[in-house]
């Protein structure tokens, strides 16, 4: 993998697309139209509404240069597709198990954008994601948390 390629999932590049589809087709023309609505009210120097429509343009115009240069540099994984031999790897679905507390967890490791611990899914460069990649059913993996070293053990390794 280059330097500069963005792992992400096919539906982490299917999220970006989506967002850049809607931030061009309904978020830019929205806010240029508030622009315009602003600037029809007159005196530019004390008008709160066209600042505040201003600052919104510059984010929402960087935020679409952001998404343009990540979506140049993805390097899509589909986890389905994957023969890592039972190993946890980027796109790997993941159970394990706390050996302190017995509870049991699956996290889908996913690239930083996709992230939503919520929903299953951890960022790769996560301390969870990053002391199970390598690791096969069975193993224990070793993670430096804020209270200290916790041990998982692998249960299973899905690619799904």
């Amino acid at each position: 993998m280059a330097v500069n390629q963005i792992p992400v999932t096919v539906r982490g590049a299917e999220l970006l697309k989506e967002e850049l589809q809607r931030l061009r087709a309904v978020d830019r023309p929205n806010i240029i139209q508030a622009i315009a609505e602003a600037r029809a009210q007159g005196d530019l120097s004390e008008n709160a509404e066209y600042e505040s429509a201003k600052e919104r343009q510059s984010f929402i115009e960087g935020r679409i240069s952001e998404v343009e240069a990540k979506l140049s540099n993805l390097q899509v994984i589909d986890p389905t597709n994957l023969n890592a031999e039972g190993r946890v790897v980027f796109g790997a679905t993941v159970r394990f198990e706390d050996l302190d507390s017995g509870d049991a967890k699956t996290y889908q490791i996913v690239g930083e954008d996709e992230a939503d611990i919520k929903n299953g899914k951890i960022s790769v460069s996560s301390p969870i994601a990053r002391g199970l990649i390598g690791k096969s059913e069975g193993e224990v993996a070793e993670v430096q948390s804020p209270g200290g070293v916790k041990e998982y053990e692998i249960i299973e390794v899905l690619y799904i």
